[in-house]
């Protein structure tokens, strides 16, 4: 007597589980402009090349006989993948069941996936549509957890620590998945068709008399502003590409290095650009990105969000095929100042750096934390602080570049410990700006001159030459002031000298990154 009748069953509920919501469903998912989660995992992942884990969990009804009268399926999916040939954890929310409420064995399989990527110490990508908990429950007969289990996000605290997490949100989001959706190191959400929202709008309304559509309340506009998600993405596909780029410059988990790959951009490689870069005059601001491109290896700069904090610049780039990570300053946006906004971005940015071994190079032009009354009710002195902290308490290996300013406490935020220091000629360094010094220092004489506005600048000009990089290069108070044109040639060459040292990072850190 053979187990062919089992083994029927065994099949069929994975047939059931591929069917989703049945046609319907898959229809409505479509109508709306949006992948089913299995579309979205083969889109990702290499072709052919996922396992799923646990493709018959779910609810049976039987009939009489044992035969399947009905199966609901577990409403997340879940299994291994390769990204560029480099295995991951993936797995999402199935929108077309419960609209991607969890059910028992959904809710479990979610919960799994950190522990899945840690074990097996490999990157996890989760793609996100779906509710939190619903009013109905999640159709189990038990209610609630046994006190002997480990809190929720304990797992999602070890995965943040262990492993590459990358998320997408692709549909509507909230509750569990959207806090899961901000707990990693990057996430990206598709312009047109995702929300991410603590609670939807019937629940605001009901609770505040709040009437807001899903996109007022948690549209991607909303959210690449406040931090929430790193980068918008103008399609499914574009969110995709973006967490596969993302991957690239990353471990597989904190036991390896970032893969240092083959680069054809020569390393001594100069532009003539560089020269005239930064203006002589000192109002006048430069396009940091194109710094930042003529630097770097040709086209491996990927920024991350770029719309929160927007005078602090940070991302990932290759320097000679060395993973590393940026940031920079952006002047269009007061003056590149430290805000409370850009201190937070700062500050994860460089726990993730430090929790994945990437060596960072800051091209420094910090004119200080942001001032002014609404800088004061942000706190910004408080997480600029933290920011500074969290650099002076890095390990990996940091090379300073200083092309312009580089004033005030957070200017520390801009030099890890033993960092590697080089000067521009355009460089000015100090206690406190030039403008503010001049304002607070020479307040009586100017109240007092002629032409206030012409004595101003005059002073300005005079003081400025002392904060000049010349004296510090000659005391040796930095490593070199260097022709900007040298700047590749001498970063690249710190990035041969760094190799030996890098071994010795992999492992956990004292301090990962927390959302």
């Amino acid at each position: 007597m053979s187990w062919e009748r089992e083994v029927r069953d065994i099949e069929e509920k994975r047939k059931l589980a591929l069917e989703q919501g049945g046609p319907a469903g898959v229809d409505r998912q479509h109508n709306a402009g949006r992948m089913t989660i299995r579309e979205r995992i083969d889109t990702l992942i290499d072709k052919d090349s996922f396992h799923e884990m646990g493709a018959g969990a779910g609810a049976t009804e039987r009939n009489p006989d044992g035969s399947i009268a009905a199966f609901s399926p577990a409403n997340f999916v879940l299994g291994f993948g390769d990204i560029n040939g480099r295995r991951s954890v993936v797995g999402g929310e199935d929108f077309t069941l419960r609209g991607g409420s969890p059910n028992e064995a959904g809710l479990r399989k979610s919960m799994y996936a950190e522990e899945l990527a840690c074990q097996y110490r490999v990157p996890l990508i989760r793609l996100h549509e779906g509710g939190g908990g619903s009013v109905t429950g999640a159709g189990g007969k038990t209610v609630g957890t046994p006190p002997y289990s480990p809190p929720r996000f304990q797992s999602v605290a070890r995965a943040m620590a262990t492993v590459p997490v990358a998320t997408a949100a692709l549909g509507p989001v909230a509750g569990l998945p959207a806090s899961r959706l901000v707990a990693s190191h990057f996430s990206v959400m598709s312009r047109k068709t995702a929300q991410v929202l603590i609670a939807g709008p019937a629940v605001v309304e009901r609770a505040l008399h709040e009437k807001k559509t899903k996109e007022e309340l948690g549209g991607a506009k909303v959210h690449t502003r406040n931090g929430v998600v790193d980068n918008i993405a103008k399609d499914e596909e574009d969110a995709f590409a973006q967490i596969r780029r993302f991957l690239s410059y990353m471990p597989q988990s904190v036991h390896e290095l970032p893969e240092r790959l083959a680069s054809d951009d020569d390393p001594n490689r100069t532009d003539e650009e560089l020269l005239s870069l930064i203006p002589r005059d000192r109002r006048q601001i430069f396009d940091a990105r194109k710094l930042i491109g003529l630097v770097f290896d040709t086209g491996s700069f990927f920024e991350m969000a770029r719309d929160f904090g927007r005078g602090q610049i940070i991302g990932l780039a290759r320097m000679n095929g060395q993973a590393v990570g940026v940031l920079a300053n952006d002047g269009r946006f007061y003056a590149g100042a430290m805000t409370a906004a850009g201190a937070q971005k700062v500050r994860r940015f460089v726990e993730m750096c430090q929790t994945f071994h990437l060596p960072v190079i800051a091209l420094v032009d910090e004119p200080g934390f942001m001032i002014g009354s609404e800088s004061e009710k942000l706190g910004a002195i408080r997480y600029g602080t933290a920011t500074v902290m969290t650099v002076a308490s890095c390990v990996v290996p940091w090379a300073s570049v200083v092309v312009r300013k580089s004033y005030g406490v957070a200017q520390g935020a801009h030099y890890g410990p033993d960092a590697y220091v080089l000067a521009w000629p355009s460089a000015e360094m100090g206690a406190l700006p030039i403008e503010g010094g001049v304002a607070v220092a020479f307040r009586r004489e100017l109240a007092e001159a002629e032409d206030p506005e012409a004595r101003r600048l005059e002073l300005e000009e005079q003081l400025a030459e002392r904060t000049r990089p010349n004296a510090r290069a000659e005391s040796f108070s930095m490593h070199e002031l260097i022709d900007p044109r040298e700047t590749r040639a001498r970063l690249c060459q710190w990035i041969e000298w760094i190799q030996p040292i890098l071994p010795s990072l992999v492992g956990p850190v004292s301090f990962p990154v927390r959302p």
